[in-house]
């Protein structure tokens, strides 16, 4: 019984849905199953649930599945990665494949001639077995078998052939599998280290760095991935003294299926001890530009901010450590008032996002094109707002303080640890305090929390003595267990932690007289113009967005 048929027997489909998958699988060349799931007729486990009914099949959960190595090691990773299907049990003869496309049943020749056992097939989640495959034999782990074939088990990569070894295709495709591997699992920051005896491959993601699951052969083939690496980066393969710096266009199209995305990947490379060392950063330039409204502010603060940026002119901060979101809360910003009315103008290094309407600059450095010599430039091209990537010196500070003084709206950001310390950092720059007290207009600042994960989330009443004082009877809270989409740790995704500072006539009085943040702070918080950042998070912890733990681990000081 065809799949189709069988899924509106069971009334899991109806016949519209039906039609609309065939059509879209016409068009695509996908199978039916993974069409009826991305169009989100039905889910994975109800399909799965079908096609082993269809082919009478055991259906086998791989996740936290543990399997003897010599199990593993009874079929060859080049063609557990081909036919994406692996050896999970063998007892009395019969050898049992998980595999998550039945369809192919023309592997079970191969594999009866290759381990010379009676095969039994069982039906897996096609991404719990993708995941189960990098778990135990790794990312490339098939390309990597296919590099040791070629270049002998015992000779090593040499450097005089790192070149023409980078151009091989087993290299291309290894390292082609290490920026799919990391574009899937929503890295941010991919991360190659040489070390003496190994090369290790770390993904930040959710902003925690987790170590990519490599063969530990990969470390013979590491001149070679580094040196593809700045192939594609356009940079010079036989320079390894200087550091230098390039970028990558890279496609990648989801395995679950959908339109190619492309990434703009920075790349930096670094001389180490024992080789150079490679971190890209990972842009998406088919990224969805968030709103203000999806940022997730309390309702006060993104009221008070969506003011704020309405006006004439001044100077409006964002300010938080590195990779604290403060690019999205610019750009949702910009998005916000930008019109036919309003004409804006960026400096940005880099451009992380396209925002339709806005006149977007790149710094070049090479070209003597910083922020404070862009700034002076757009300034002649009769902007009503203006955002500068970043306030980095007191030449920049004081090009931006006079462009809000002469009727601009000025957007910026600073790396201080809270809003009141902005104030005291332009001071510190050498801005003048009357300066500094008649542009400002406010300050935004910000971190990044883990949040739960909706798979794996549950409640629990916590230890009232393991909690901070504002969040003890606050009643049950939330987090997570760990599972497959989080990989296993208990979060996915992260939401943002606010605090605005509303510079009011007394906090201006105390900027003329150069007084502390603290004091700053305190007569922001008196005026009632300041929540703080801890604040929000618990807040965020008593809604069960996310945790104790990871709140205070942001916010630590």
């Amino acid at each position: 019984m065809a799949l189709g048929t069988l899924l509106l027997q069971n009334r899991l489909i109806n016949r519209a849905q039906l039609d609309a998958a065939v059509a879209e699988q016409r068009a695509t060349g996908e199978r039916l199953d993974r069409v009826l799931v991305r169009l989100g007729h039905v889910t994975r486990e109800q399909v799965l649930a079908a096609v082993g009914e269809q082919f009478h099949m055991p259906v086998v959960e791989l996740t936290g599945m543990s399997v003897e190595q010599s199990v593993l090691a009874s079929l060859p990773a080049k063609l557990v990665f081909r036919q994406r299907c692996v050896p999970i049990r063998r007892e009395n003869g019969t050898l049992t494949v998980a595999t998550s496309d039945p369809y192919e049943i023309s592997v079970l020749d191969e594999l009866k001639l290759l381990t010379g056992c009676s095969i039994e097939l069982a039906l897996a989640d096609e991404e719990d077995l993708q995941q189960f495959i990098r778990a135990n034999y790794g990312v490339g782990g098939d390309t990597l078998d296919a590099l040791a074939a070629e270049s002998g088990a015992a000779v090593e990569a040499k450097p005089a052939d790192e070149a023409e070894q980078a151009q091989e295709a087993s290299v291309i495709r290894l390292v082609n599998d290490l920026l799919s591997e990391a574009v899937a699992e929503r890295a941010t920051d991919v991360h190659v280290e040489p070390y003496e005896h190994e090369l290790i491959v770390r993904y930040r993601i959710d902003g925690v760095l987790q170590r990519a699951n490599v063969p530990s052969t990969i470390n013979r083939f590491a001149a070679a991935i580094i040196s593809r690496l700045k192939i594609m980066a356009n940079l010079n393969i036989a320079e390894k003294r200087r550091p230098q710096d390039g970028r990558i266009t890279f496609r990648h199209r989801p395995q679950s299926g959908g339109p190619v995305q492309e990434f703009d990947l920075r790349v930096s490379v670094i001389p180490m001890l024992f080789g150079e060392g490679v971190v890209l950063r990972v842009l998406s330039k088919t990224a969805v530009l968030m709103s203000l409204d999806e940022l997730g502010m309390p309702v006060a603060v993104r009221d008070r901010w969506a003011s704020l940026i309405n006006r004439p002119h001044g100077i409006l901060l964002v300010t938080g450590p590195t990779g604290s979101g403060k690019s999205t809360t610019l750009y949702a910003s910009l998005n916000r008032i930008v019109s036919d009315a309003v004409k804006v103008i960026t400096v940005e290094d880099p451009v992380e996002y396209h925002v339709q309407g806005v006149n977007q600059i790149q710094v070049n450095h090479k070209v003597g094109l910083d922020f404070a010599t862009g700034l002076r430039s757009i300034l002649r091209h009769d902007p009503d707002v203006v955002m500068i990537g970043e306030i980095r010196d007191k030449e920049t500070a004081e090009v931006a303080v006079q462009s809000s003084l002469t009727g601009h709206l000025v957007f910026s950001t600073l790396h201080t640890n809270d809003s009141a310390g902005a104030v005291t950092r332009l001071l510190d720059m050498g801005v003048e305090p009357f300066l500094v007290s008649s542009s400002l207009e406010g300050v935004m600042a910000q971190r990044l929390v883990r949040r739960v994960c909706e798979v794996c989330a549950s409640t629990y009443t916590p230890d009232p003595a393991d909690l901070p004082e504002p969040l003890r009877g606050c009643g049950p809270l939330r987090r997570g267990a760990g599972c497959r989409a989080c990989r296993s740790t208990g979060y996915r995704g992260r939401l943002g932690v606010y605090e605005l500072l509303h510079v009011s006539d007394g906090v201006r009085h105390l900027v003329t007289e150069r007084a502390s943040s603290r004091a700053v702070a305190a007569r922001a918080s008196t005026d009632g113009d300041l929540s703080t950042l801890l604040d929000d998070g618990f807040t965020k912890v008593r809604e069960g967005r996310t945790t104790v733990e990871e709140v205070l681990s942001a916010l630590a000081e």
